[in-house]
């Protein structure tokens, strides 16, 4: 049995706080992701790493060691670093004569590899390449897919899928206009995708809304795909499975109109007016004279 797999009683609080971490909760934590090379990995692909580990700090664990695997005939090594390091994401570089300047894009379902996409880098221009200001770390990107390749395939489908999830970063509940500076394009064109990073730069304007202009900062990479290990239907579709305390419950005899009025319907018994309970004010009182004619003719005899 493997270290990690035993079951043990935490003795300490820091033990007993790391395992909490670990426990399954119903909002899941920000996805971390982890990079690693091969035996083999050259100057290009090595870079290649270091860039995209800054595009996602702090949610990334970068290995400095080589490691000496195949993702695609043996996933046990892969997968005992996503449980070391609690990672869902992965990025394995290598190098070779067959496959030159090779990145594999894979994530994690239970610990257990559910998608894995091979790519070539074909062209590569490294964030110290170009002398441009960089964003801070941390930023939270605006991803952007150009190309009909990635609704008609099915491939190409689940690798935007897999960049969505590797660079959209923490979901936040507001988003503040200055804080939109980074941009990252996909185009996919001609069987190639071609990843851009831009730096939003807000110019005045004259007006109150700025003027916006896109200003290179890198990586930028052109891929290939080559080799793909999907996961099937049944587990794709178990993997995005949600707990039942999450799905909002459907209110009844609610609905909103085209400008976003709430309307409710309630649905009532039907009513006797005839004992409906008034308030009682003396004004409203009956008096000798407002019983009829016959009685007002009438007058007071003298005794």
């Amino acid at each position: 049995m493997a270290a990690l797999e035993r079951v043990l009683k935490p003795k300490t609080k820091r033990s007993k706080r790391f395992l909490e971490k670990r426990e399954p909760k119903l909002v899941e934590n920000v996805k971390n992701a982890m990079l690693l090379k091969g035996g083999n990995a050259n100057c290009t692909v090595t870079q290649a790493l270091k860039d995209i580990y800054a595009l996602k700090k702090p949610y990334a664990v970068l290995y400095k060691k080589k490691n000496i695997t195949r993702p695609f005939e043996d996933q046990t090594s892969l997968e005992f670093f996503a449980k070391k390091s609690d990672c869902s994401l992965f990025i394995f570089g290598s190098h070779n004569k067959k496959r030159p300047n090779n990145l594999v894009l894979g994530r994690m379902f239970d610990y257990h590899v559910l998608d894995m996409i091979e790519l070539g880098v074909e062209n590569f221009v490294s964030l110290n390449d170009i002398k441009n200001s960089k964003c801070p770390e941390g930023t939270k990107p605006m991803l952007i897919f150009a190309g009909d390749a990635f609704e008609s395939s099915e491939d190409y489908k689940r690798l935007k899928s897999l960049f969505i999830d590797f660079f959209r970063g923490p979901a936040v509940p507001c988003v503040r206009l200055a804080g939109l500076e980074h941009v990252l394009h996909f185009t996919a064109l001609n069987g190639k995708i071609f990843m851009r990073s831009y730096k939003v730069l807000l110019k005045k304007s004259g007006c109150r809304t700025p003027r916006i202009e896109l200003e290179e900062m890198g990586p930028s990479l052109d891929f290939t795909v080559r080799r793909t290990h999907l996961a099937s239907d049944d587990l794709y579709k178990l993997s995005l499975k949600q707990p039942k305390t999450l799905k909002q419950k459907k209110k009844k005899n609610i609905s909103q109109d085209t400008f976003g009025t709430t309307y409710g319907r309630i649905h009532m018994q039907k009513q006797d007016l005839g004992k409906l309970q008034t308030r009682k004010v003396k004004g409203l009182k009956k008096r000798p004279a407002m019983d009829g004619p016959e009685s007002s003719s009438k007058k007071p005899r003298h005794v």
